[in-house]
C-alpha cells in the first residue's frame, strides 16, 4: 500500500491520503473579495484528488495585504464572496478547504508580481506599512510604522474576527501565516524585531505575539476543526531566525493545542543565502517532526511521487505540500496514484477518463451506457 495515499487525520478532519495543496497567492481579488478567477481556480484545485486544499494568503485586515489584489477576510462582504465560492466546491467536491489568515506587515503594499512586485509609493495607489520595528524589508524603501500596544490588540483583533468569518462559512481548517516575512515572522526574527519591550530582545519575547495570536484564534475556531501555523524554519541569513528556533516555537504551539506545523523557509531577507535542490526543506520539517511529535507538511520542490512516497514512507514528514507543481499539473494526484499503484477519488463526471491499462485508478468508479 502506497503511505502517499494512505489515510490521516488533523484533529477530527478525516483526510483521504497525504497530499496538501499549499496555499498559492492569485493576486486577482476586487477589494478583498473572491472573483470568477477564484471560483474557476479553486474549482479545479478541488477537483484533483488531494486531502486537503488551503486556500492562498487572506488578509485579516486592508493594509495587511500584500497587493491590492490581495484575498481577505476583514469584512462581510469578504466572506460573502468567499463563502459562494466554498458552495460552489463543495456542491462537486467534498475535499476538505482550509484558508491562510495572513498579514503581510512591512511586505505589504507591492505590485502584483507580473507589474514587478515591488512596493508601491505612497502617490502611486501605495499605503503606509506597520511591522514590530521601524526597519525596511529592502535598502532605499520607505520604513514601515512601528506597532505600538494598542496596534497589536488591533491586529489580534483582526486575525479573531478572520477566524469567526471562516467557521462561519464553513471553513474545515486555519493555516496562520508566520513565514515568508510577512508579519508575525517578522516579529519572530532578531533582523525584524528589535522592539524593547516584552515583544522584542529574547526568544521568549518574540515568541510572544505570534503565540498571543495563536491562541486568541484557536479560542474562537470551533474545537476539533483543525488550527496550524506555517512558519519559515530559518532566514538563509546569519544571526536570524534559525532552526532551534523554530523547534523551540513549534514545542510552544504544541503545547497550546496547535494541529500541524507547515514548515517552510525563507523570505524575510534579501539577504537570504539558499541553494535549492529538490527537497532543499525536508532537513527542517524532519527535526521538527522528531523533536515536537506535531503533524508536520513539508513543503519546496517537491515535483515527484516517489520523491512525494519516500518522504511520506520515512517519516520525515506527516503530510506533502504540492504548490508549483499543482498549478503545473492540477491532476498531479491522479498521476501519482498511478505510478504509485493507488487509488484515488475522483468526480463520477471524470471517471470515463480513467485509463484502459489502469481499471482501479478511481476509486468507486463505474460506468456504463446504453
Amino acid at each position: 500500500m502506497s503511505a502517499l495515499f494512505s489515510p490521516y487525520r488533523l484533529g477530527d478532519l478525516a483526510l483521504a491520503n497525504r497530499i496538501v495543496i499549499a496555499p498559492m497567492c492569485q493576486y486577482s481579488a476586487e477589494d478583498g473579495n473572491a472573483t470568477d478567477w477564484h471560483r474557476i481556480h479553486l474549482g479545479n484545485l478541488a477537483l484533483s484528488g488531494a486531502a486537503l486544499l488551503i486556500i492562498e494568503a487572506t488578509a485579516v485586515t486592508p493594509e495587511g495585504r500584500i497587493s491590492p489584489a490581495d484575498l481577505g477576510l476583514w469584512s462581510d462582504a469578504n466572506a460573502a464572496a468567499l463563502g459562494s465560492t466554498l458552495d460552489s466546491l463543495r456542491r462537486y467536491s467534498s475535499m476538505p478547504v482550509a484558508v491562510q489568515l495572513a498579514h503581510a506587515g512591512r511586505k505589504a503594499s507591492s505590485h502584483l508580481p507580473w507589474e514587478g512586485g515591488q512596493l508601491i509609493p505612497l502617490d502611486a495607489g501605495g499605503w503606509h506599512t506597520v511591522a514590530p520595528s521601524a526597519l525596511p524589508h529592502g535598502d532605499g524603501e520607505r520604513a514601515p510604522l512601528a506597532l505600538d500596544s494598542a496596534g497589536l490588540v488591533r491586529i489580534r483583533e483582526a486575525f479573531v474576527a478572520a477566524a469567526r468569518r471562516a467557521a462561519g462559512i464553513g471553513l474545515d481548517a486555519l493555516e496562520l501565516h508566520a513565514a515568508h516575512g510577512y508579519l508575525l515572522h517578522q516579529f519572530l526574527s532578531p533582523l525584524s524585531n528589535i522592539r524593547s519591550d516584552a515583544y522584542g530582545g529574547s526568544l521568549e519575547n518574540r515568541l510572544r505575539f505570534p503565540l498571543e495570536v495563536f491562541d486568541a484564534v484557536r479560542a474562537v475556531f470551533p474545537a476539533g476543526k483543525p488550527v496550524g501555523m506555517r512558519i519559515s524554519a530559518t532566514d538563509w541569513v546569519d544571526g536570524g531566525w534559525d532552526l532551534e528556533q523554530s523547534v523551540v516555537f513549534s514545542q510552544a504551539l504544541k503545547a497550546r493545542g496547535c494541529d500541524f506545523i507547515h514548515v517552510s523557509s525563507g523570505g524575510l531577507s534579501p539577504r537570504q543565502q539558499i541553494t535549492l535542490a529538490p527537497g532543499y526543506q525536508l532537513p527542517f520539517a524532519e527535526r521538527i517532526r522528531a523533536a515536537t511529535g506535531l503533524p508536520t507538511v513539508a513543503v519546496g520542490l517537491i515535483t515527484e511521487a516517489e520523491q512525494a512516497e519516500s518522504i511520506v514512507a520515512s517519516g520525515q514528514a506527516d503530510l506533502v505540500g504540492i504548490a508549483r507543481a499543482m498549478l503545473y499539473d492540477p491532476r498531479w494526484p491522479w498521476h501519482a496514484a498511478a505510478r504509485l499503484g493507488a487509488r484515488v477519488h475522483a468526480a463520477p463526471q471524470y471517471w470515463r477518463c480513467q485509463p484502459r491499462g489502469l481499471p482501479d485508478l478511481f476509486a468507486d468508479a463505474k460506468v456504463g451506457q446504453r
